[in-house]
């Protein structure tokens, strides 16, 4: 409440200033004064940006108020005068969430697990290991490797390797 609220409900003007901090002189000069050019234009820029505020559901941050404003006002606006206005008209811009673009996708076809980790073979030709590996070249073009290899053959080599 202001120091006319509490004057108007019975409260000394003396009383009211001395809580306040200021000489009853500096009140009455306030009662008294016209509010500056500065002042006007201010609240005129407030109620305009209140209403694009709304127009727009609160989306526009101070950045698009400003650029709004500056067109529909034909006057040139500082967007730090327009951020601190929106600070006193309480103004806020509403977040939005970003879109995540993923899309989980399942596989269509899952092989059964047959070798169990069970990786020795008696024979040739009864276990093979394959894997395929994706390039992109050019302008977004993929080409596919598949490397298959004989279990017999591969265990030869890694136990040579060893």
């Amino acid at each position: 409440m202001t120091i006319q609220q509490f004057h108007k409900a019975g409260i000394p003007v003396k009383i009211l200033c001395e809580i306040a901090g200021i000489s009853r002189s500096s009140y009455y000069k306030w009662t008294t004064r016209t509010p500056s050019k500065l002042e006007e234009e201010n609240k005129i820029i407030i109620e305009e940006m209140i209403q694009l505020h709304e127009k727009v559901k609160g989306i526009y941050g101070y950045r698009r108020l400003t650029m709004n404003l500056r067109r529909t006002m034909d006057m040139p606006i500082n967007r730090k005068r327009i951020r601190c206005l929106m600070k006193v008209a309480g103004i806020e811009t509403v977040i939005r969430r970003p879109r995540y673009r993923y899309k989980h996708s399942t596989p269509q076809h899952v092989a059964e697990n047959l070798l169990n980790r069970d990786f020795s073979a008696e024979n040739s030709n009864e276990k093979w290991l394959t894997d395929v590996t994706e390039f992109k070249y050019g302008n977004g073009q993929k080409a596919y490797l598949s490397a298959i290899l004989d279990i017999v053959n591969w265990t030869q080599k890694v136990r040579h390797n060893i």
